[in-house]
């Protein structure tokens, strides 16, 4: 059993000391070497926004060998990144029993998830009689067992697969880290409902998504303001929209355009939280954090072709037709209770609201290591669109539905 006392959705944080960042930074050092990490760079002064990014090296990664990390300050920024590195590391490197065999053989003894609602990509069919690997995770909701597909947990990209793989999303989404377990289990539900919220947006029509603009003007929060305001001082304007979906979390996404460069990098963020002003400051964030690692360059996922006239050129297309769509028609909603909500209260919430949109299943597998000690989980919420930016991706139940009624 985690330490999530699920059954009773009692979801107490683990004893320990408040962590700041410095002594997150502190506790993550000695296991650089074990993690590959050879480097951490502060980027920042690449880009002219001045919201502190910083890159993670790891050159034999079995994933991405370089993690980004943002925040308000450099000490932030710098967990960020190096918690990103963490979580690829446990997923690259998944020391749990595993199964062999096809869901017709193993059903008798094996309680699987609702594998016919999980994320799909383009390729091979998943069939009962399919032979696979699995693994077990426990479902939050009920406090059962389930195994899922090996490929939807594991971040090891290394070739060749894993026998049968080739039919689930198999990427970091839903990956996460935390100071304690609820922490890293509140972050994975928050990334899956905000890549679901976006994929759902992305298939709407143009005036369903001009009505979810949000008037950057009605937001108070200080930090997001501070957030807003070094953007417009840099010379970036900030578009923003409102995309929360049918769960009731609130998420945004937004695009920052460079008003001194025409054929500058854009950058996009999104996120989702429980307290609206902190998925929107997320969402803020990452969208500096995309454009200076444009700038950068480092990242081993950006295809060179990205670099190309044409290829900015057609995403400034993309950038000002979204940006002429938008309407300032939604105010920042700032609920108090959500704010104030601590990790527990936030989880409990969270299933509430996946409930309540036929969301029944939220399965964690801790991916946490004893001599590391570091929380790391894999949430897998099966009936949520996966990434729609995963160049596989084939669009669920929910994703068909907003295209059916687009027409």
């Amino acid at each position: 059993m985690s330490p999530l006392d699920a059954r009773t959705l009692v979801l107490p944080e683990q004893p320990s000391p408040a962590e700041g960042a410095r002594e997150t930074i502190a506790r993550i050092r000695p296991h650089w070497q074990r993690m590959g990490i050879t480097r951490v760079a502060n980027v920042t002064g690449l880009d002219r926004i001045g919201i502190p990014v910083v890159m993670v090296c790891r050159p034999n990664a079995r994933s991405l060998a370089v993690s980004q990390g943002k925040g308000l300050d450099l000490d932030s920024a710098t967990v960020s990144g190096l918690m990103e590195s963490v979580e690829l590391f446990h997923a690259e490197h998944i020391d749990k029993p595993l199964r062999l065999g096809s869901m017709a053989e193993l059903s008798p003894s094996h309680a699987f998830a609702r594998i016919d609602r999980l994320a799909r990509v383009a390729g091979e069919r998943h069939t009962a009689d399919r032979v696979t690997l699995w693994i077990e995770g426990q479902d939050l909701v009920s406090g059962g067992a389930r195994w899922l597909p090996y490929e939807s947990v594991r971040a090891n990209f290394t070739v060749p697969a894993p026998t049968g793989s080739g039919c689930f999303d198999c990427s970091s989404n839903g990956l996460a880290s935390g100071s304690t377990y609820g922490q890293a289990v509140q972050h994975g539900i928050c990334e899956i409902v905000e890549r679901d919220a976006t994929a759902l947006w992305n298939r709407m029509r143009a005036a369903e998504r001009r009505a979810t603009g949000l008037d950057l003007d009605s937001v108070a929060d200080g930090r997001c303001r501070d957030v807003l305001d070094r953007l417009s001082l840099g010379g970036f304007d900030t578009t923003a929209w409102e995309t929360t979906s049918d769960t009731g979390v609130p998420a945004f996404f937004c695009l920052i355009a460079d008003s001194r460069d025409r054929s500058g990098h854009h950058g996009i963020g999104a996120a989702a939280h429980p307290a609206a002003e902190v998925a929107l400051l997320k969402a803020l964030v990452e969208a500096a954090q995309v454009r200076t690692t444009y700038v950068s360059g480092a990242r081993d996922d950006l295809h060179p072709d990205e670099y190309s006239e044409s290829h900015r050129e057609n995403r400034r297309r993309i950038a000002e037709r979204l940006r002429t769509e938008h309407a300032p028609l939604r105010p920042l909603v700032v609920v108090p209770e959500r704010t104030q909500a601590g990790t527990g209260g936030n989880i409990r919430w969270l299933l509430d609201r996946l409930a309540v949109a036929g969301l029944d299943e939220v399965i964690a597998v801790d991916l946490s290591k004893e001599e590391i000690g570091l929380p790391v989980v894999r949430i897998v919420i099966p009936g949520l669109e996966g990434p729609d930016d995963h160049d596989g991706y084939m669009p669920g139940e929910r994703a068909r539905r907003v295209m059916e009624a687009r027409g």
